[in-house]
C-alpha cells in the first residue's frame, strides 16, 4: 500500500472527514488522524493510505498546499516508521 502523511490539518477533522476529502479524487483505503492518548484530541496530522491504482505524486501534487478549514495542509509520501527503543 502507499502511504501519504498529512501534516497541519485543523483541530477538528476527523478521519472520516479525511477519507471524504480524499477520495473525491483518489481510491482512499484508509484514512486516520493521530490523537492524543490522554484527552483524545488531534494532534493536527495524519495519515492516508491509497489503493494500489493510486497515483502518490499526483496525489502529492494535488493535495499538498489545498486549504481546509482556512489552514493549507502539507501532503508528502509517508517514511517508514522508526523502530522505538
Amino acid at each position: 500500500m502507499k502511504k501519504l502523511f498529512v501534516g497541519n490539518l485543523p483541530y477538528g477533522v476527523t478521519s472520516e472527514q479525511l477519507a471524504e476529502i480524499f477520495g473525491e479524487s483518489t481510491e482512499v483505503v484508509s484514512a486516520n488522524v493521530i490523537t492524543d492518548r490522554m484527552n483524545g484530541r488531534s494532534k493536527g496530522f495524519g495519515f492516508v493510505e491509497l489503493g494500489e491504482g493510486a497515483d502518490v505524486n499526483a496525489a502529492v501534487e494535488a493535495f499538498n498546499g489545498k486549504e481546509i478549514e482556512g489552514r493549507a495542509i502539507t501532503v508528502s509520501e509517508a517514511r517508514p516508521q522508526q523502530p522505538r527503543d
